[in-house]
Formats: structure tokens, sequence, C-alpha cells
């Protein structure tokens, strides 16, 4: 008969073996929770602050509308919690970030995840400052808040904010032509900078824009309810509804609300700078990027849904290898979901992906 016979030495060294195994689980348990995500709920909304700021550009007459949304008891505040969004090239921040479908923003989902939160709105749009030439028709100038002069808004707005909070660094997120706006401030700005988030982001073009209608450019556009539909259409699959279209009537109340001429026009319109545009066709159309992301170096993440058509997935594809000097960058690309999967179905596949990115421990810098 054959038996296993243990010394005390070895006994003890088995049960230090499973101590320190049971430690290490434990320790990598701990350490999930700690990545996971934080119980979200709309009730929470009620422990929410929300300011609204009007600050100071680099242009006397020009002031910038900034909204911050954080927790009651988010008190500390440090390079890896403060956040700044910028939007696109049509639509103000507030409808793509601060939004509320079934009771929850994204600006709520991060404030309850302890994010001390930011959005900005370029001049020209939302509550900004509206250069005069937007109140001319539109072909008496030539096309407002470019590129450059959106890069000069966000470092107003991100300056501001570090100084508000005593930070040399904060995160930084774009959406579309935000991603532009972003980028090109962080290749300026990089010291300034903890983590680029670069959502729907535009690059050299192969394909028409959908923001790009043809002919003369004036200094602004005027896109209509129906205009904003069918652009949310472009390229779906019929049968395919990533929003539902109570959903999408939110959006529409609360963005065409947003133009203080265009929302007493019948039909209702918002008023877009061209600025955006005018770029499109001399760079990124023309093979020529606005900005040089061999100058990024900082940790980025490209983020992007398949069915988009505005900024189609061959724009990240592209970009992501030239991002040479980017530590731990990272592409991802949702399923099930358009330009707009934030305020889609799908939305929490977005936030939940942006949220891991910033809280990712490995990725931390040298201060």
């Amino acid at each position: 008969m054959f038996r296993l016979v243990f010394s005390a030495g070895f006994t003890r060294l088995l049960k230090l073996s499973f101590l320190i195994s049971l430690s290490l689980f434990l320790s990598a348990c701990a350490s999930k929770m700690t990545m996971s995500e934080t119980p979200i709920s709309s009730q929470k909304n009620a422990q929410i602050l929300t300011e609204d700021f009007m600050i100071l550009s680099d242009e006397t007459g020009i002031n910038l509308y900034v909204r911050n949304k954080r927790l009651a008891s988010t008190t500390q505040f440090h390079k890896d919690n403060v956040l700044l969004f910028v939007h696109g090239a049509t639509y103000p921040s507030e409808t793509g970030f601060d939004l509320r479908l079934d009771g929850l923003s994204w600006m709520d989902v991060l404030a309850q995840q302890g994010f001390d939160v930011y959005m900005l709105d370029i001049r020209g749009y939302g509550k900004s400052s509206r250069p005069a030439a937007m109140d001319q028709p539109a072909l008496q100038n030539p096309p407002i808040a470019d590129t450059d002069t959106a890069a000069r808004d966000f470092a107003s707005a991100a300056n501001w904010i570090r100084q508000r909070r005593g930070l040399d660094k904060i995160n930084v997120m774009g959406h579309s032509w935000g991603t532009a706006t972003t980028a090109l401030y962080t290749t300026r700005h990089a010291d300034k900078v903890n983590r680029l988030v670069l959502y729907a982001p535009v690059w050299l073009r192969k394909s028409a824009s959908l923001t790009d209608s043809g002919g003369a450019l004036g200094a602004y556009r005027t896109v209509t309810i129906e205009d904003a539909f069918k652009r949310k259409n472009t390229g779906l699959v019929p049968g395919r509804e990533p929003q539902p279209k109570e959903w999408f009537d939110a959006w529409a109340e609360a963005t065409f609300a947003s133009d203080p001429v265009g929302s007493k026009a019948n039909p209702k319109y918002v008023r877009a700078p061209n600025g955006s545009v005018k770029d499109g066709r001399l760079f990124w159309s023309a093979g020529k990027p606005v900005y040089n992301p061999e100058l990024i170096t900082v940790p980025t993440l490209l983020i992007l849904a398949e069915w988009d058509a505005d900024t189609p997935p061959y724009m990240a594809e592209t970009l992501f290898p030239l991002l040479t000097r980017s530590p731990g960058k990272k592409l991802v690309i949702l399923s099930e979901g358009t330009h707009g999967i934030m305020n889609e179905v799908k939305r929490f596949s977005l936030f939940n992906e942006v949220t891991r990115f910033y809280q990712d421990s490995s990725l931390s810098q040298p201060q």
C-alpha cells in the first residue's frame, strides 16, 4: 500500500505557499474591483454639482461657455480625474455630452465615477459668443472658427481649468472635428495633457464629407433637423436602428433650441461656423493633415463605432500607426454604432472603454 508522508517542515511550507497564493488572489480581486465600473444610477444625479461659466478667450469680446459636473463628495482634484471635452463641427457640446437619456448623460456617468468633468463650446457654437459675422448673411464673410482658432479656444478653457484646480495636466477628449482641435492642442501643449481620447477621429479623407455640401463657403452654414436625420442614417443597413426615435427627438429638441436665431425659424435650424469645412477642403480632403501625429507624446485612445459614416474606421486605422511617440496608444472599434454612439443604445460600450483608458494605472507617466 502506497502512503504519502510529509514532514512538519514541508507541511509548514505548504501552508505558507497557500497563504501567499491566497494573498495574491485577493490582491488581484481588489485590483479588479478598483477598476470595475462604479454603480451608476439616475437617482445618484442628485449628488452631482453643476456649474456653468463664461470665461475669457484670447480675443476681446469673445467669451467661451464651460460647464462643470462633479459629485459633491469629489473634493480632491488631480491629473487623472479632471477632464475637458469638446464637440465636433456642427453641434454644441451639451447635446453630445450632457443629454440625459433614460435619466443619464455621459457627463453624469463620469461625474458619478469620480471625475471632475468639463465641456466647452468653441466660439460660434452653443452658448459661447457668436462672432459678428454670424449675424450677417453667410456669404458676406469668409469661414470663421477654423481648427487653429478652436485649438486656441480649447487652450483658454484648459488653462482656466488647470488654474482653477491647481494642476499642471488634465485629461483631454474631442469628438469628430474636436479630435483635430484636441490633437492640435496636444501637439502644442503636451506638457499640459495627461491622456488624450480621440473619439471618432478625423484624418485624411478618401470619402465624401457629410458636412460639406459643396459650393461657395460663407462664414457659417445652416443645418435643419431633416438634414441631421439624413446624416445620422447615412450608410446604415436597412432595419438597423442604433438610436430609438424618441432619443433622436430629444436630441433634436435640445440641439435646435441652442441657436437663438434658428430656434425661432420654421423649420428650425442651427448655424455652424464653416472653419471646419474650410479646413476639410484645404487639408483633410487634400491629403494634408492639420497636425503632426508624431508630436503627440501622451497616452492616446482612438475610439469609434463600426457604422461611422462621418469619420469611417479607415481614418483611425490610418492614423494609429502614425502615433509613433504615444506610449500605451490604443485603437478600439465598437460594434453596432454610428458617429453619434454616445447617444445610442450601445453608448455604454463607449463610456466604459473611455473610463477604462483614463483609469488604466499601467499608463501612468512620470510627473
